[in-house]
């Protein structure tokens, strides 16, 4: 999500940690979250997209937070209120099924007897030892030895070294907003559905081109030295509800460097999902959606936000701190 370092393996963060954590047990517990006494809930980047008769609530998701990231605002407690049900990238329930977990392992297994290190310049299999020898701990807990490393496709060690970094400084998978609203949307009864299936994310990881994997994997381990500074500063920034430096720092950069790649991850998505919401806005009835998704897809002029309005629909942030500090 570019110089914010880390800039090729963060600008796939709202793919690459919506796959990754299927693979682990979601256990939402962000509700039990004690917040400091001058807490600050974080800054929604919270669309409102209305028609005549109902609405579209579009709100940027990080995929791992912190316990001291909740409870979230008031303006997004009350777009939830007002939401009859609620969409996300893929459906919850996938999202928490060990079958998925089970698929992007078998998509990431090498499958023409080589190892991994067959493949890669000398310079990578040296990151790649030296990384593997400070992080030994955390990768026994995910399963991966050097050794289970070797039978894996580039794409899935860049994303795990990347998912290693972050939950290194206390971000955890259970409490990122997508969690979050499936327990709430299961709490409430409100129904939930998916822009995409895990299986379609899986392969928008496992298409990438063997020159994208081999610089996905050796950008990862490059810029993992400075994963603290830079995944702290995305942090604030989504907290912060900062739209203009997420957009600039998570895609603005690789768009350029990475044409390609980017229209796959990210623009031809946003292209697939926009018929899926304004069916929301155009079926009978007065009923209203929150939609959860990775910020990125929300933001500039590829984001989902402005595609919206650029099809005529009425378009407003929603965001009390913003007007407060005006």
């Amino acid at each position: 999500m570019t110089r914010m370092t880390m800039r090729f393996p963060t600008t796939f963060k709202p793919l690459m940690l919506a796959a990754l954590v299927a693979t682990a047990s979601l256990v939402a517990h962000a509700d039990s979250a004690r917040p400091a006494p001058a807490y600050q809930a974080p800054v929604p980047l919270l669309w409102k997209v209305s028609d005549a008769d109902n609405a579209v609530y579009l709100l940027g998701s990080f995929h791992l937070l912190k316990p001291s990231d909740y409870p979230l605002s008031n303006d997004v407690a009350a777009a939830f209120a007002d939401a009859e049900s609620l969409v996300f990238e893929i459906p919850p329930e996938e999202m928490a099924s060990p079958e998925l977990g089970t698929k992007m392992a078998q998509a990431a297994l090498r499958r023409d007897g080589t190892a991994l290190n067959s493949e890669l310049p000398p310079e990578t299999i040296a990151l790649l030892d030296a990384w593997t020898a400070r992080n030994a701990a955390p990768l026994q807990k995910m399963g991966l030895s050097p050794q289970v490393l070797q039978m894996l496709e580039p794409w899935f060690v860049g994303l795990s070294i990347s998912i290693v970094e972050m939950t290194k400084q206390g971000l955890d998978p259970a409490l990122g907003l997508d969690a979050h609203f499936g327990a709430q949307a299961a709490s409430a009864g409100k129904p939930t559905s998916g822009l995409e299936t895990g299986t379609e994310q899986i392969a928008f990881l496992d298409g990438m081109t063997k020159e994208e994997e081999l610089q996905f994997l050796a950008e990862a381990l490059s810029e993992s030295q400075d994963a603290r500074q830079e995944t702290e500063k995305m942090h604030r920034a989504w907290r912060a509800g900062d739209a203009a430096s997420l957009w600039n720092d998570m895609a603005v950069d690789m768009k350029k460097q990475y044409p390609r790649l980017y229209q796959r991850i990210n623009v031809a998505r946003n292209d697939a999902w926009l018929p899926k919401l304004q069916k929301r806005l155009t079926d009978p009835g007065k009923d209203d959606t929150l939609v959860v998704v990775g910020a990125l897809h929300l933001l500039g002029t590829d984001g989902v936000v402005e595609k919206l309005r650029a099809k005529g629909y009425r378009v407003e942030r929603v965001c009390s701190a913003c007007r407060a500090s005006k």
